[in-house]
């Protein structure tokens, strides 16, 4: 009886602390480093068209097609809404870059593209992004 109850209470402060964790406020988990990038690719047509053919190629699959988010899967967690303005892992233009290059640690949901794409394609990519921002 005795281990029954140890159980039960050590279940109860195990889902405490886990719904602690998860209900808590999540903050930004910004990249100082990566902020300091400059984009060398001046947005422009051409360059929001050419990262918009990345972004379906790429980024598509997991973002949706109208980067709103994805539902994620038995192995991942939903993929974030990119037109928004939360953003987790930073916003400015040299922590996008760097997302989508080196990929999001710990974890790697988000897995690193700069094997697939040469940087000037990454930055035509944040160029769309940043395109799509709702207003």
């Amino acid at each position: 009886m005795r281990v029954c109850f140890v159980q039960a209470l050590s279940a109860g402060l195990l889902l405490s602390l886990l719904a602690g964790v998860h209900h808590g406020p999540l903050s930004a988990q910004g990249n100082p480093e990566a902020a300091k990038l400059q984009n060398p690719v001046q947005p422009s047509p051409e360059s929001i068209s050419a990262g918009k053919q990345a972004f379906t190629r790429y980024c598509a699959n997991c973002h949706g097609l109208n980067a709103e988010g994805g539902p994620g899967n038995d192995l991942t967690p939903p993929a974030p809404d990119l037109t928004d303005k939360e953003w987790k892992h930073g916003s400015t233009d040299g922590e996008i870059f760097s997302s989508i290059k080196n990929g999001v640690a710990p974890d790697f949901n988000m897995g690193a593209f700069g094997d697939q794409l040469k940087d000037e394609e990454i930055w035509t990519v944040v160029n769309y992004v940043r395109s799509l921002a709702k207003k």
